[in-house]
């Protein structure tokens, strides 16, 4: 066991650690323009629920811009970035992840997405910074959502549903329940040189919504569990993203996709910064198992909710629960485990 200094234990005080492990080569990476995607999308969501997507026509100067100013505001006096927090749950959070005791050694700014929805945190996060970082923010999610709605109907020409826009019409609904997130993870060398471990930026968890859609910097951090239990380390790529699949769709897959298990370590020595594009569905969407996707005599293996009670109890939670485990219903020991174990 590794002994703290009393200086070191309280500046970390509350955040868990964990070793680092190496870079995973096995991630799917997938050509957005490739004839097959349709294939290689389902492929991947079944095994992993996650994967990287390239030539996906985002253009790279929306994602720089937007991390250029993003790092201005995480760099700004603390005074200063406090204006806009805390989050309510949009605006700026330092440590502290929802309103659960989760803790994690990140800061973030949390942005509402749907122009329907009010959020003063949002307004204020745009009023007290420069215009150009609004425009930055609004290009970048325009074109992010223009690619996610392609994946999604990609996902639904690869299972052979129709119509083709089946999953992508709930995020794009002018009710959409979505959300934008900048995370920046600072470099914790300290606990590194003290331990030999990595604080945890982001505690493990799984999205709840439909679809995630992540673009980072080069710095690495960021984790995924694999069917068997094993984290492994995502190798960064600042020009493409990263897909994560969502509980939601999960559940409307009646479980053949898997809502992935992630989490984020922060870097000894390299600042991390990453933004992620949640795709939800409108608060009233009830979701279910979609029933073209049900072989004959197939059970659904949950309830039927609305997204509104879905994200309610979800955010009752702490990060680390089994959010689905509440919505399931008793398991059927065939379909269940092909898919879940």
């Amino acid at each position: 066991m590794v002994v703290l200094s009393q200086t070191a234990l309280d500046h970390y005080s509350l955040i868990k650690t964990c070793k680092p492990t190496g870079l995973f080569s096995g991630i799917p990476v997938i050509n957005l323009m490739d004839p097959d995607a349709k294939t290689l999308i389902v492929e991947a969501c079944e095994e992993f629920g996650f994967f990287k997507l390239v030539n996906h026509g985002v253009p790279l100067e929306f994602m720089s811009r937007l991390e250029t100013l993003a790092m201005n505001f995480f760099d700004l006096p603390q005074s200063e970035k406090d204006k806009v927090g805390p989050p309510d749950p949009f605006g700026y959070g330092n440590k502290r992840i929802g309103p659960n005791g989760d803790v994690g050694w990140i800061e973030y700014l949390l942005l509402n997405t749907n122009p329907q929805i009010t959020s003063h945190k949002t307004l204020s996060i745009f009023q007290e910074n420069p215009q150009i970082f609004r425009s930055a923010v609004e290009d970048y999610i325009l074109a992010v959502k223009r690619m996610a709605y392609e994946v999604l109907e990609l996902m639904a020409d690869g299972l052979g549903i129709e119509p083709r826009n089946v999953l992508s019409k709930l995020v794009k609904d002018e009710k959409s329940d979505s959300c934008f997130r900048l995370n920046y993870y600072a470099p914790c060398p300290e606990l590194q040189a003290l331990s030999g471990r990595n604080l945890i930026g982001f505690g493990e968890h799984t999205d709840p919504q439909i679809i995630s859609v992540l673009r980072s910097n080069n710095t690495t951090g960021l984790q995924i569990c694999l069917r068997d239990g094993t984290w492994v380390s995502v190798p960064p790529d600042q020009t493409s993203f990263f897909i994560n699949v969502g509980d939601a769709l999960q559940v409307m897959t009646n479980g053949r996709f898997k809502s992935v298990r992630h989490r984020v370590l922060a870097d000894t020595r390299k600042s991390r910064i990453s933004m992620i594009y949640f795709g939800g569905p409108p608060l009233s969407e009830k979701i279910a198992p979609l029933p073209s996707l049900l072989a004959e005599g197939e059970e659904s293996l949950y309830e039927q909710f609305t997204w509104s009670e879905y994200k309610n109890s979800a955010y009752k939670s702490r990060l680390a629960d089994y959010r689905l485990g509440l919505f399931e219903k008793k398991k059927t020991a065939g379909h269940f485990s092909k898919y879940l174990i």
